[in-house]
C-alpha cells in the first residue's frame, strides 16, 4: 500500500510545476524588454509669460476739466410792492404764476382818481405861486428903482427882498408838490425793473392795498446763476485770479473759464453753456469750500438767438463741467494703470516688466494724468496681475489710446 501513494504523489508536482514555468519565462522576456528599451530624457516645462494688456504713452496739452454741483438760481428775486394806496382796479393776464413779463412793463393799476385829483390841486397851487413870485419880483425891482433915485426907504427895499425870497420859495415847494403828485400818479401802475417770470401772486382786482404791499414774487430771466462749490486746492487747476477780481458783470463777462451744465430734464439728458463771472468772497467756514458763481444768459431761451434751446428752469440741479487750465505734454492712461497711487508698470523692448514712478497731475473718472515719470510711445501695463516682480517675462497686446476728455466749452443743448 505505501508504494502507490507515494507515486500518484509525484505525479501531481509535476502537473503543478506546468504552469510555474511558463510564468517564469514570461517574467524573463518581459524583464529583457524592459532592460533592453531606449532610455528617454526627463524634462520639466518652463514658466508661461503671461499675456498683458498696454497702452501707449502719448504726451499731449490738455484741459483737466473741474466736476461740480449746484442749483440754478435767479440773479434777482424780489417781492413786487405797491407805493400808493387804493384799490386794484386793473391786473395783467401776465401777472399770473409762471408767466413771464418784459422790463417795465405795466402788470398791475391801482385806482388813479385820487391821485389824479391831488395832481390837478397841485398844478393850481404852483400856477398861483409862480404868479406870487412874478409879482413879488416885480416889486423889488421898482423898490429898488425908487431907492436908488432917493424915493423909497431902505426898509420898503428890504420888506420887498424879503418879499421875493418868500416867493420864490413858495414857487420851490409848489414845484415839489407837483412832482409828487406826478409820481404818485404814476405809481398807480406796478411795473418790474427787469425782463422777468411771476413765482408767486398774492394780490387780484378790486383789492385795497397800501403802501408796501407785496403783489407779486418775481425773479429776472435775463440770466440766472449757479453756486458751485470747489475746494481750494482745486483752484490751482483753474484759469482765476486769486487776488485780482473777474471782469464787471455786463463788461468783458466772457473772461472766466466756460462751464457746461448738464442734467435730466424732461426725460432728457440736456446741456447749457456758460461762464463763470465771479468767485464767493470767503471760504466756507463749515465746508471749507469756495463757490465760483456760473452765469448762463437767456435761460429760458427768449431771444431769437437762442430760440429753439431747452430751458434752464430755476431750481434744477445740475452738475457743471469747468474748463481748466491748460498743461502741456501731460499723458492720459486709463486709471486701472496705476498701481499705490503714484506706480505705473512699463514693458520694455526685451518684453519685461519694470516698475516706475510718476507724478499724478490729478484723476478724473476712470482716467489719470501723468506730469512725468514716462516717456512717448513707452507701453504701460493696464491689466491686474497677481504678482508682478520687477523684469518678470510678459507678452503685451496693445489697446487703443484713451480717448481725451471732454470740451467743456461744447455748447452742446437739447
Amino acid at each position: 500500500m505505501r508504494p502507490r501513494f507515494r507515486l500518484k504523489s509525484f505525479r501531481l508536482s509535476a502537473k503543478a510545476a506546468a504552469p510555474i514555468a511558463v510564468f517564469a519565462v514570461s517574467l524573463g522576456v518581459f524583464g529583457a524588454m524592459v532592460a533592453t528599451r531606449p532610455s528617454a530624457e526627463s524634462t520639466r516645462p518652463g514658466p508661461v509669460a503671461p499675456v498683458v494688456n498696454v497702452v501707449r504713452a502719448q504726451p499731449a496739452d490738455t484741459r483737466l476739466p473741474l466736476l461740480a454741483q449746484g442749483t440754478v438760481e435767479p440773479r434777482t428775486e424780489i417781492d413786487l410792492v405797491t407805493e400808493v394806496a387804493g384799490r386794484i382796479v386793473w391786473v395783467s393776464p401776465r401777472l399770473a404764476s409762471g408767466r413771464f413779463f418784459d422790463k417795465d412793463e405795466p402788470l398791475l393799476r391801482i385806482d388813479p382818481r385820487d391821485y389824479e385829483v391831488a395832481l390837478e390841486g397841485a398844478s393850481a397851487a404852483l400856477a398861483r405861486a409862480e404868479s406870487d413870485h412874478a409879482h413879488a419880483k416885480r416889486d423889488l425891482s421898482r423898490e429898488r428903482s425908487m431907492r436908488d433915485s432917493g424915493a423909497s426907504s431902505r426898509a420898503r427895499l428890504d420888506d420887498a427882498e424879503r418879499g421875493f425870497a418868500s416867493a420864490g420859495a413858495a414857487l420851490r415847494e409848489a414845484r415839489v408838490r407837483v412832482r409828487r403828485a406826478e409820481l404818485d400818479l404814476e405809481r398807480c401802475e406796478v411795473r418790474a425793473p427787469f425782463e422777468g417770470r411771476v413765482r408767486e401772486k398774492h394780490v387780484d382786482r378790486g383789492q385795497y392795498v397800501t403802501p408796501g404791499a407785496a403783489v407779486a414774487r418775481v425773479f429776472a430771466v435775463d440770466f440766472a446763476e449757479v453756486r458751485l462749490p470747489i475746494s481750494d486746492a482745486d483752484l490751482a487747476f483753474l484759469d482765476l485770479p486769486l487776488e485780482a477780481e473777474l471782469p464787471e458783470e455786463g463788461g468783458a463777462a466772457g473772461a472766466g473759464p466756460a462751464v457746461r451744465l448738464a442734467a435730466d430734464f424732461a426725460g432728457e439728458q440736456r446741456q447749457w453753456p456758460g461762464r463763470i463771472v465771479r468767485t464767493e468772497g470767503a471760504l466756507d467756514r463749515r465746508t471749507r469750500m469756495v463757490h465760483l458763481v456760473a452765469r448762463v444768459d437767456d435761460p429760458y431761451g427768449r431771444h431769437a438767438e437762442n430760440a429753439g434751446r431747452a430751458p434752464l428752469p430755476i431750481g434744477l440741479f445740475v452738475e457743471a463741467t469747468i474748463e481748466g487750465r491748460l498743461f502741456q505734454q501731460v499723458i492720459e492712461l486709463p486709471r486701472s494703470a496705476l498701481r499705490r497711487h503714484d506706480t505705473v508698470w512699463v514693458v520694455n523692448e526685451d518684453g519685461r516688466l519694470q516698475h516706475r514712478s510718476v507724478v499724478v497731475l490729478r484723476s478724473i473718472g476712470d482716467r489719470s494724468f501723468i506730469r512725468t515719470g514716462l516717456e512717448s510711445g513707452e507701453r504701460v501695463i493696464v491689466s491686474a496681475l497677481d504678482a508682478a516682480p520687477d523684469g518678470m517675462k510678459v507678452r503685451p497686446l496693445e489697446l487703443p489710446a484713451p480717448g481725451s476728455l471732454d470740451d467743456p466749452t461744447t455748447e452742446a443743448s437739447s
